[in-house]
């Protein structure tokens, strides 16, 4: 029995800057909740995690604003 074909549908159209830029502000304020209330220091690698969630969400802000505005 073979499977009928259907059309691939059409993508979703996203505010791609948005996402991005609500997960950067959820890491920020993460690390401000980390930076005033220090976590025991074997647990500082949770304040590495965070600002690197902040770069890597800086890094994807940029990236996202780059391509939407390529035609």
């Amino acid at each position: 029995m073979k499977r009928q074909w259907h059309p691939d549908p059409e993508p979703i159209k996203t505010n791609d800057t948005a996402a991005v830029a609500v997960g950067t502000a959820l890491w920020a304020v993460a690390l401000v909740v980390l930076l005033i209330f220090r976590p025991a220091p074997e647990n500082t690698w949770w304040i590495w995690t965070c600002a690197t969630g902040v770069g890597f969400g800086l890094f994807g802000l940029w990236f996202v604003r780059r391509r939407a505005s390529r035609p």
